[in-house]
């Protein structure tokens, strides 16, 4: 992808490589920026990489939804004036803090950590299906309501049909969205005035 010759440096060469592997990183953008790097003072580009390095090694995944922890339980899951037996499932971290800057939702998530995509070889032994089940079965005998948040496109409502169909005899109540979000909607990049009126307008699930 990139030609030596084109840089002064191999190290040079070696950074841009690694900040153009990112998502959305064009070659020139990743050449921009670590440039940019390059001109700071060494501290600060210390500090950089010592936080991309906690990272990469620190950080948890919370033991009980799949959600990014500093400990084995994430803050969400630890905070006692939630509601622990609302449990909304996402397909993402960046779901989860779509929903929580609502601030319209008091109970907590379930983190698949992807969605059932046949094409693109994701099956539901891929993602946490198998958790949230588990997860609903140590708690018999409680009210428990599932939230299916996923995105309204073929492949969410292909995994929200799934689960459905996964925890249908365990005696919960199980919702989705309000439809204020549009059919092929990412939870990323809905407004959080929409996002909440949809987390409060909730309505029973349907297959």
């Amino acid at each position: 992808m990139y030609s030596s010759e084109k840089y002064p440096s191999q190290i040079l060469r070696e950074a841009v490589e690694a900040i153009g592997s990112l998502p959305g990183v064009g070659s020139r953008s990743a050449l921009r920026l670590a440039l940019h790097l390059l001109g700071q003072p060494a501290e600060s580009v210390h500090h950089f990489t010592a936080a991309v390095n906690r990272l990469a090694d620190e950080v948890h995944y919370c033991h009980i939804c799949q959600m990014i922890a500093d400990a084995d339980t994430c803050a969400i899951c630890a905070d006692h004036t939630r509601d622990a037996r609302t449990i909304c499932v996402v397909e993402s971290v960046r779901d989860v803090m779509s929903i929580e800057a609502t601030g319209q939702y008091r109970g907590v998530y379930h983190v698949l950590g992807g969605i059932i995509s046949p094409i693109d070889g994701i099956g539901p032994s891929d993602i946490h299906i198998r958790e949230l089940v588990e997860r609903i079965g140590r708690m018999k005998g409680e009210d428990i309501e599932i939230i299916l948040a996923l995105s309204g496109d073929v492949e969410g409502e292909t995994t929200s049909l799934y689960i459905y169909r996964q925890i249908e005899g365990l005696g919960v109540k199980v919702s989705t969205l309000a439809r204020g979000l549009g059919f092929g909607d990412d939870l990323e990049y809905a407004d959080a005035l929409t996002l909440g009126r949809s987390i409060t307008g909730r309505q029973p699930f349907r297959p």
